[in-house]
């Protein structure tokens, strides 16, 4: 994304002060969904506060508004410590962004007015509205105008005002150039501008579009930075929550191929926003990261394998079609096969679990050899209980540890085998029927049943 430079000169002040305003009252009504707009997550994370992270690190405000309305208390519960305000009625974006002006009483700089449905804020061109010295909008050229506003400029290029689609004229609505709803306008002139918004339009609302307009009848420019930009701008439903999606996924997998990712197909591949891999790993396809996942050097993920709140060390191959579920901690050089699922358990460095098992709330030393089959029986409907497996412990095919229970090291439990007791180390632990051989029974059996 890159930002053309306004038409008009204006000195640009080394080290102004910032206030950013982010609207975010809105109900999302299209989302068709409890949960405010904002809040609707992103590879994990609330656009929201995405948003917030971009503004934060890259504009150094001095302070953050987030506007919100009456019941949405959760987002006020999200947003802190940064402030928040309450539209007490949903009357449009320049009663939304008018009811931030108490809390920006006393503040001398720039005031960003930002939308909260737009997370993917392009920082280069935000970054010179926030030092501008002189109000400015931020205007976009989408692949699709639908549903945006329209930027009217005159032939040497300053706005005349903006208009809404709903208000389009047709010779409007064939402008390309829309309202990116970002705005930066000095505090000094904001409150005198918002106060003076009428609501004559198609819906009755008050727009903070219509502040270019009174600074134009008081003689003052209002800057265009036009940024084009080729994804869907803002979020109003779920398709378009979809498309910010698909591109956020997008920038993550480029982040981890950069960063020395291996991936044959990056496409199948979905990460959280925090996930953290480190070099030369491998990922098959097919491979689903949630949240709190940490994955270390020269790692090999195969397809078809899932994990969240998970950690693996280096060396380490999991999969194909494992799980990884939160509070998983595998050392060095663990191998984790198909069909296995571990949770909140600690694998010891060289372990193998290379099939059809399930580990739960264990506590495994190093080496131990796990067999297809076996698994820890930690629940009894109401508590969980612990497993430890010391190092080099041999766990049989198709063996159940009743926790709570000990193996110790290097012991051994036969396949087959139902254990609730502790096991010593260096022991040989077997809990099964003794086997009996009926010499003749199937011979007869299937002539008895021929035969009737």
């Amino acid at each position: 994304m890159m930002s053309e430079h306004p038409s008009s000169k204006h000195r640009h002040s080394e080290h102004p002060l910032l206030a950013v305003v982010i609207l975010a009252a809105g109900k999302g009504t299209r989302m068709k969904s409890d949960l405010p707009k904002v809040m609707h997550p992103l590879a994990g994370k609330p656009m929201i506060s995405l948003l917030i992270d971009q503004v934060s690190a890259h504009l150094n405000p001095e302070r953050i508004i987030v506007v919100t309305a009456p019941e949405q208390e959760n987002l006020r519960d999200l947003v802190h410590p940064h402030h928040s305000v309450i539209q007490e009625k949903q009357l449009g974006t320049g009663d939304a962004a008018r009811a931030a002006l108490p809390a920006l009483e006393g503040f001398e700089g720039n005031v960003l007015i930002l939308l909260g449905d737009e997370p993917f804020l392009p920082l280069e061109a935000a970054a010179e509205m926030a030092v501008h010295d002189t109000p400015s909008v931020m205007a976009i050229i989408p692949p699709d105008p639908t549903g945006l506003g329209r930027i009217v400029m005159d032939e040497n290029g300053q706005l005349i005002r903006i208009v809404e689609e709903k208000d389009c004229s047709a010779e409007d609505a064939e402008i390309c150039i829309c309202n990116g709803g970002n705005f930066c306008v000095p505090a000094d002139m904001l409150g005198r501008w918002l106060n003076g918004i009428g609501n004559n339009n198609a819906q009755s609302e008050y727009y903070l579009t219509d502040i270019p307009e009174l600074a134009r009848a008081e003689g003052i420019n209002f800057d265009v930075f036009t940024v084009p930009i080729d994804h869907v701008w803002g979020v109003n439903d779920r398709m378009q929550l979809a498309e910010h999606e698909k591109m956020f996924q997008q920038m993550l997998r480029d982040m981890h191929l950069m960063n020395g990712v291996a991936m044959q197909d990056p496409d199948s591949v979905y990460f959280h926003y925090d996930t953290v891999i480190g070099t030369s790993c491998n990922l098959e396809p097919n491979v689903y990261f949630g949240p709190g996942v940490k994955i270390g050097n020269n790692v090999e993920i195969k397809s078809f394998c899932h994990l969240e709140g998970a950690s693996v060390a280096d060396g380490s191959v999991i999969g194909p079609f494992a799980r990884l579920r939160p509070g998983s901690d595998l050392g060095e050089g663990v191998k984790i096969g198909n069909f296995v699922e571990i949770k909140k358990s600690s694998i010891g460095a060289g372990s193998k679990i290379n099939h059809l098992s399930y580990v739960g709330d264990c506590t495994m030393g190093e080496k131990v050899n796990f067999s297809a089959g076996a698994i820890t029986v930690n629940y009894d409907g109401f508590q969980k209980y612990q497993t430890k497996i010391g190092a080099n412990a041999l766990i049989g095919s198709n063996a159940n540890l009743v926790a709570p229970i000990t193996v110790g090291d290097g012991a051994y439990i036969a396949a087959g085998s139902t254990v609730t007791k502790d096991i010593p180390g260096g022991a040989l632990g077997i809990a099964r029927e003794r086997e009996k051989i009926k010499e003749e029974w199937a011979s007869d059996f299937v002539k008895k049943n021929k035969t009737s």
